[in-house]
């Protein structure tokens, strides 16, 4: 079994990733404007990539399904992005950002390259601030900062509940700035289908424009991948309902390793499911449990009597609540990790204490933020007396001031005031710290493919840390992959533009139309969305929250048969030639119907728990995640081969020198 050379640079930890930009090679500014690089891919980090790229002189297309950069799924970040500034003077530390990172990705991620996040976190937050991102401030004018699950300062810079947004829009028009010079050309309404290789190289992709239906061949002499997450493989989730994995699935497909499919992270704070007519889910930030307290009621009986709609939570008083994480972890309480939040959630409801009509929702409840709140600002107000209703008053203005249009996001989706009566959540899924396997330079397995935020692998393990998906995103673009990506191309500098007129384009072309017509001839008699939600029930039944041999057994089998099926009975109306969204579901459809049996295949191998890869067969006696160290300390990296099932395993062992390995606790 091969082991993958991660190509980390030697020497101490601090110093690997100064010493790596010293020692590599880089492109004089008047040979840039003579390369060519695609970014697929207009979020946070592709949108980061396309503007420094194109800054530094490349030439760059960018291309992205949505009409706009703007309408990236990084807009829907709401809570923060971590930096390790210290502000609050309460010990931060790049250090304690690395810590804090790997313990919380249950030490399943590599050392450099999450030391290296943690280093330029610091530059993040000034590059943001000078293209004008109003963070929130303090009474003094400098930047405030927020707490986030599983650490203990408080590093997380926000604006209001709409962060990912205003980074979105800063990073946009540092885009825009480039797209007015000509340095980037920018193609909306496009989706890649193919990655093109020439002489095993990533040399171009193929496109369809998504209004006309035309199949377009583009060609550069790199390809920078920043695609997003694979979680809508469970249909349900907090991802926009056009979130894919095609694009890293095609390089896949094309030689790319991908890495931990498995390690899926699922947020506790979501809206519940209301029904089977939903699309998507939605998320309710994790900087709402600074301030809001989980719980469920201390007696069954309570809990059937609020799901029958005969007693109101604010009727149950203090002694007969059961604020769980407190009680379970009373260092960290509500601001435990994402996965370790989401387990005790399930484990509640599953014992019979939850409390919406499904039995599947627990309480964050602010009741008492608005209380403590309120009598601070009374009492520097000068009221020295204050009786209950002006205290909750008050309160209720800091509270809004803070989280106010998340607040109004939950009553208008639920149609209840969450400032009088406690908000309903439960877990959902929502981040995929799997993706493309990549080396520190962020290179795919494929020479010339890079790879840059969620769809890669990287930085965080079995789970990630709110707050650190904007973190990655906006470090691989704007700090990382322009540094890395020039030493691979000044090899480059000779070659000249990229013909498209090679047999490489026309039989990656000609794949791609052989591909969507075996969608389109299929006349079968059910929609796309039909074989989706199936496919995301046998995902949240037997590869969510908890996962288990014979579950995992079953979902290899269920998935395989349900492609199968897929192709033989699906009906995609329309034609090639056209605006077709029907089409495009369909592609996308069938790529996650590949993961999601590889995802259950990884999981089975996989014989431990870790972060978010809960298994049932493997935990300690209170319940918690059982790593193996001696038999999994290692990146599960998969070489495509045909079917799923045939996937070969590489592995990189994972080696840590600068921190301990022990079982995580945050009690």
């Amino acid at each position: 079994m091969a082991t993958l050379d991660s190509k980390v640079p030697s020497g101490p930890l601090a110093d690997k990733w100064t010493k790596h930009k010293n020692e590599i090679n880089l492109v004089n500014p008047a040979n840039k404007r003579n390369i060519d690089i695609i970014v697929v891919g207009t979020g946070l980090a592709g949108g980061a990539a396309a503007a420094t790229l194109a800054e530094l002189g490349y030439n760059v297309k960018t291309f992205c399904y949505q009409d706009s950069p703007r309408r990236a799924h990084s807009i829907a970040a709401q809570g923060g992005i971590n930096a390790a500034k210290n502000y609050q003077g309460d010990g931060d530390s790049p250090y304690r950002l690395f810590y804090d990172t790997i313990k919380g990705g249950d030490y399943r991620s590599r050392e450099a390259n999450v030391y290296r996040l943690a280093e330029e976190s610091v530059n993040i937050i000034d590059q943001c601030v000078a293209q004008g991102v109003p963070f929130a401030r303090e009474y003094g004018g400098l930047l405030d900062n927020r707490s986030f699950g599983g650490v203990l300062v408080s590093r997380t810079f926000y604006a209001k509940g709409q962060t990912g947004q205003q980074l979105l829009l800063g990073c946009y028009a540092a885009m825009n700035r480039q797209i007015n010079r000509g340095k980037i050309r920018p193609y909306n309404r496009h989706e890649m289908l193919d990655l093109v290789l020439v002489d095993g190289k990533a040399r171009g992709i193929i496109a369809r424009d998504l209004v006309t239906g035309e199949i377009e061949r583009h060609s550069a002499h790199a390809v920078v991948l920043a695609s997003g997450g694979y979680g809508n493989v469970f249909y349900l989730s907090t991802n926009a309902m056009g979130s894919n994995v095609t694009a890293a699935w095609r390089a896949h497909r094309r030689g790319a390793y991908f890495a931990n499919p498995c390690f899926t992270q699922i947020h506790p704070t979501c809206i519940p499911v209301s029904g089977d007519h939903q699309s998507k889910l939605t998320l309710m930030s994790e900087s709402l449990r600074n301030d809001g307290r989980i719980w469920v009621p201390k007696r069954k009986e309570d809990a059937e009597a609020i799901r029958a709609g005969k007693l109101k939570p604010t009727q149950l008083a203090e002694e007969d609540r059961d604020y769980y994480l407190e009680r379970r972890y009373p260092a960290f309480g509500n601001l435990v990790p994402r996965d370790v939040a989401s387990r005790a959630a399930k484990e509640r409801c599953d014992a019979g204490y939850g409390v919406n009509k499904t039995g599947e929702a627990v309480y964050l409840d602010f009741a008492a933020a608005i209380e403590r709140y309120g009598k601070e600002k009374a009492y520097t107000s000068g009221i020295k007396d204050p009786d209950k209703e002006t205290i909750t008053k008050l309160g209720k203005e800091i509270i809004a001031a803070k989280y106010g249009n998340l607040f109004q996001m939950y009553e208008k989706i639920v149609d209840d005031n969450p400032y009088d009566t406690p908000m309903m959540i439960y877990p959902a899924v929502h981040y995929t710290m799997g993706g493309l396997w990549v080396d520190y330079n962020l290179q795919t397995t494929i020479p010339g493919c890079y790879c840059a935020g969620e769809a890669n692998f990287s930085d965080h393990g079995a789970n990630r840390l709110g707050a650190s998906a904007l973190m990655q995103g906006l470090a691989d673009g704007y700090f990382v992959l322009p540094y890395t990506i020039g030493d691979y191309l000044s090899d480059d500098i000779r070659t000249g533009p990229i013909p498209t007129d090679s047999e490489a384009f026309d039989k990656a072309e000609a794949d791609v139309r052989s591909r969507l017509e075996r969608l389109l001839n299929a006349n079968g008699t059910k929609s796309v969305d039909y074989y989706h939600k199936k496919l995301g029930k046998i995902m949240w039944n037997k590869c969510g929250m908890s996962r288990n041999a014979q579950g995992l057994e079953e979902a290899i089998e269920e998935i395989a048969a349900l492609r199968k099926e897929f192709y033989e009975n699906v009906r995609v109306p329309g034609s090639m030639d056209e605006t077709n969204p029907e089409l495009e579901k369909a592609g996308r459809v069938a790529d996650f119907l590949e993961l999601g049996e590889l995802f259950a295949k990884d999981a089975l191998h996989r014989n431990e728990s870790c972060g978010g890869h809960f298994r049932e067969e493997y935990q300690t006696p209170e319940g918690e995640a059982l790593r193996d160290d001696e038999n999994f300390k290692f990146v599960s990296a998969w070489e495509y081969k045909g079917e799923p099932k045939d996937a070969v395993l590489h592995k990189e062992d994972l080696v840590f020198e600068n921190i301990e390995l022990k079982t995580r606790s945050y009690k």
